[in-house]
């Protein structure tokens, strides 16, 4: 009795090892379905669903393949550069008098999605104007 109940818990457990083999090639056969095996995609820009900003989609292509991704447009981006484009920016320059405004220039840090970004942007944006921080310092003063 004992060599014979031996064998059938080696049996079963054999058979237990085959069924859970199984299960894993059927699911590694799965994700190879849904999964694609072009390496060579081509993403487009993120177009927000409403307004110019907030959540949105990206179309891909892949030689006769086609996908959309979801994606979200920070409604505090700089529309001249595009979402895809992330720049570091050095610091303000001085207020040019002739012109009033100051400026800034920025290096390419990533190109997200094969995005077409420019290597240097440069931005500007008007003078503080003197009177109006005088003007603020002294309410501060006269409240206290």
């Amino acid at each position: 009795m004992q060599p014979r109940g031996l064998i059938l818990l080696l049996l079963l457990a054999l058979l237990l090892l085959a069924v859970t083999t199984e299960a894993g090639k059927a699911k590694k056969d799965k994700v190879k379905k849904d999964g694609s095996e072009c390496q060579d995609w081509r993403w487009g820009p993120c177009v927000p669903n409403s307004k110019d900003c907030g959540l949105g989609y990206r179309e891909g292509t892949c030689g006769d393949e086609s996908k959309k991704l979801k994606c979200k447009i920070p409604c505090n981006w700089k529309k001249k550069f595009g979402a895809d484009c992330k720049y570091k920016f050095e610091s303000w320059g001085g207020c040019s008098a002739q012109t009033g405004v100051k400026t800034r220039s920025g290096i390419l840090k990533k190109a997200l999605y094969n995005a077409q970004c420019e290597e240097i942007v440069y931005v500007s944006k008007p003078c503080a104007s003197k009177m109006k921080s005088k003007s603020k310092a002294k309410k501060g003063k006269g409240k206290d």
